[in-house]
């Protein structure tokens, strides 16, 4: 039988769009005609729906009114007669369970007659409520197989979208989804909860600062990392196909060394995939705003303006499907895991938060005098507080199997959380703790040295890329997201202990102001008491030093350096009080959570172990041995050994990790079980990667069954 001989892919490097169909795709048109064209937005609903109705939905979606049995009907039929002109035939309650990923079942509009034909409907009560299998979905003992009721609410905040095939199309209604019981089952219900909680606690603390505000947003936009490789070198490699990651694979020659990567010229076939992308996002209301290379090669970035939080959850999802759908067209794949290949960088998903008010104001926008500007102050001064309190709360947030290849590596933020502040606030708020000067300094120009180039307006302090939690100007970066997860959990988190923070700073502020009569006087003694409790947090070095992690320990911050590690965080007491107080979730629906995103850890440590085991042994070992047999023939003593030897090796590594994976301890408590994982099987594989990389770089390139680092990461 004939050896399969590995061949370079020289179809990728000689892509191009002429003469394929691709080239039918039309590009060309502007994106403001095009934004929002596949979105039941506002500007649709008063298109269609009769004034009176219209006006009814925008009250109840302001006030947080329920719907009647009336309105849902009247917003139904509108929205069925304008999903059927967009070529829809079916619609489904679009969701997101625990799995980080969204779900949907489609049900058709038409309805069979009596009389052999049939009609198109869709009532309020298909529009409002839903009944899929609760107990299908990971609920982390919520539900079981002979309790699977469940049920999916219509979220009228977050407008219904349709979804194009080149078959047909989907009217998809964004849902929350929740248990027979009344426990949500999903990542929504906790996202509107808190941002509920954040607005009573922000509404009560404005009005102490003298501002009439009926409503506090929290938003988001989100910066999205990812990789592309060309499909054949995807379907080639079953550890990408298995595990979303390279679980072999030797260090190439040329990894990001020369920094010629990041913000280089993008690729045509790389741009085409991304126009194009573009351009479905932007049909579905994602305003999507930039896009680059990043640091790694065959990196990117994608990323959209800001958005209410609940909306921006929702698009963000839609925006990881759509580039992993467009991508295909491209013979790319797009891989979201937060490290594919080892020696380069992994990716992350930047989480920009803020809060606004129902006028457009940003509660966290300084302006040009942060000195005098106590609402920024105040509000600044609580999120300090809460990120200190619940470090390791939002640390267990971002907490996955990819994050613990990624955190404290230094290409990411460490496990360990701290805050950012910049130098100019750092010194406005030392100074309010001092009470010497304002802290400030005159704004400055950045002279280039020319008269060809003007000079530049300089900020008030650097951009520190290392940091976990950097203030940004006029909001909060949290750095730690995993390029794959959810948004949901990690703003639920800031939203809610940021609540908390909040509300304890407004009872200060209360007693303050009575006791002084100065409003000026009463905040900035809060902002004074607070900052100096919560300093230990801020820090403005260098996150990657081996200094910081000692300092670090010595402020008292955690660090929970693998998932096992952080877990636990999100049942500690403290924790739980602060979820359950503003009714965000109970300890019950913290206890799923927990047991959910431990067992997801569990398994796939699983999965990546016997894939690894597989691949070993099946196509490595295989072909070592047959380059090993080479060598015999050609009698090149000075080789054999090195080969046997590291062939010999594999073989006991390979079985010392089927062992470990196979050895599962049993009757124990999840967290005990996830340690096992990362303590003996993670440490098994690693051993076989190791061999097996080795191997790789002495045996016979023709004979390496697996595509390489350079191929997969060079060749676009």
């Amino acid at each position: 039988m004939p050896i399969r001989t590995r061949q370079p892919n020289v179809n990728a490097a000689q892509w191009s769009a002429n003469g394929s169909a691709l080239g039918a795709v039309d590009l060309t048109q502007a994106g403001a005609h095009v934004f929002g064209l596949n979105v039941f937005s506002e500007a649709v609903q008063r298109q269609r729906l009769p004034k009176d109705i219209f006006k009814r939905l925008q009250h109840a979606l302001d006030t947080g009114e329920g719907l009647d049995g009336q309105l849902a009907d009247a917003v139904a039929v509108a929205m069925k007669d304008w999903a059927q002109e967009k070529g829809a035939t079916h619609f489904t309650h679009w969701f997101q369970p625990l799995t980080g990923l969204t779900a949907e079942k489609h049900d058709s509009f038409y309805s069979p007659q009596g009389d052999g034909t049939a009609i198109a409907e869709f009532s309020g009560k298909e529009l409002i409520q839903g009944e899929p299998d609760a107990s299908s979905f990971p609920t982390g003992g919520i539900r079981a197989t002979f309790e699977a009721r469940g049920y999916t609410a219509w979220d009228p905040t977050s407008p219904a979208f349709i979804l194009e095939n080149p078959n047909g199309a989907l009217l998809c209604i964004p849902t929350a989804f929740a248990s027979w019981t009344g426990e949500a089952l999903d990542h929504k219900i906790p996202l509107l909860r808190s941002m509920d909680a954040l607005s009573r606690s922000a509404v009560r603390a404005l009005k102490l600062l003298g501002v009439e505000s009926g409503r506090v947003f929290t938003t988001v936009g989100p910066e999205q990392e990812y990789f592309l490789i060309d499909e054949q070198y995807y379907f080639e490699r079953p550890d990408l196909v298995n595990t979303g990651r390279t679980l072999f694979g030797a260090k190439p020659p040329k990894g990001h060394e020369l920094d010629d990567h990041y913000f280089g010229s993008i690729p045509e076939r790389i741009l085409a995939c991304m126009l194009e992308s573009e351009q479905e996002l932007q049909k579905l209301g994602v305003p999507v705003k930039t896009r680059h290379n990043e640091v790694a090669p065959n990196q990117y970035e994608i990323a959209p303006v800001f958005e209410n939080s609940n909306v921006g959850c929702d698009h963000q999802q839609l925006t990881m499907q759509v580039m992993q759908n467009v991508a295909r067209k491209y013979g790319l794949v797009c891989l979201l895991h937060e490290k594919p290949y080892a020696g380069v960088n992994g990716s992350g998903k930047h989480n920009n938060w803020s809060m606004g008010t129902d006028t457009g104001h940003n509660l966290l926008d300084p302006g040009e005098t942060p000195q005098e500007n106590l609402q920024f102050l105040f509000f600044c001064t609580a999120v300090i507080q809460a990120v200190n309190k619940h470090q390791a709360l939002l640390r267990a947030s971002v907490a996955n199997a990819g994050q613990d290849h990624r955190l404290g590596a230094n290409e990411a933020p460490p496990a360990i959380i701290s805050i950012f502040f910049g130098s100019e606030l750092e010194r406005l708020f030392d100074s309010i703790v001092s009470g010497n000067g304002n802290g400030t300094t005159p704004k400055q120009m950045l002279e280039l040295g020319t008269t060809m180039l003007p000079p530049l307006p300089m900020h008030g302090g650097d951009r520190n890329r290392t940091s976990p939690f950097a203030f940004t100007g006029n909001k909060f970066e949290f750095r730690a997201l995993g390029s794959s997860m959810s948004l949901a959990l990690p703003n639920t988190v800031l939203n809610t202990i940021v609540a908390e923070a909040i509300d304890d700073l407004a009872s200060r502020l209360e007693s303050a102001i009575g006791a002084s009569g100065s409003l000026q006087d009463a905040v900035l003694g809060v902002v004074r008491d607070s900052y100096s409790a919560n300093k230990q947090i801020i820090f403005g070095g260098d996150n990657y030093a081996d200094e910081w992690y000692a300092e670090a320990e010595r402020r008292g911050l955690y660090n929970l350096r693998t998932t096992p590690d952080a877990l636990p965080w999100l049942l500690e007491d403290q924790t739980v009080r602060a979820f359950e107080n503003y009714s965000v979730l109970s300890r019950r629906e913290l206890e799923s959570r927990f047991e959910v995103m431990a067992e997801q850890y569990v398994t796939k440590i699983n999965i990546e172990a016997e894939t690894a085991a597989d691949i070993a042994r099946t196509q490595i070992i295989p072909a070592a041995t047959r380059h090993l047999a080479e060598l015999h023939k050609a009698g090149n003593e000075a080789l054999i050994g090195e080969c046997s030897e590291a062939v010999e090796e594999l073989v006991f590594a390979v079985r010392k990790l089927e062992g470990a994976n196979e050895e599962h301890p049993e009757g124990v408590e999840l967290l005990e079980h996830a340690t096992y994982m990362r303590d003996q099987v993670i440490t098994a594989m690693e051993a076989v990667r190791d061999v097996a990389d080795r191997l790789e770089r002495i045996v016979a390139d023709d004979l390496w069954p697996l595509p390489k680092y350079w191929e997969m990461l060079f060749i676009k």
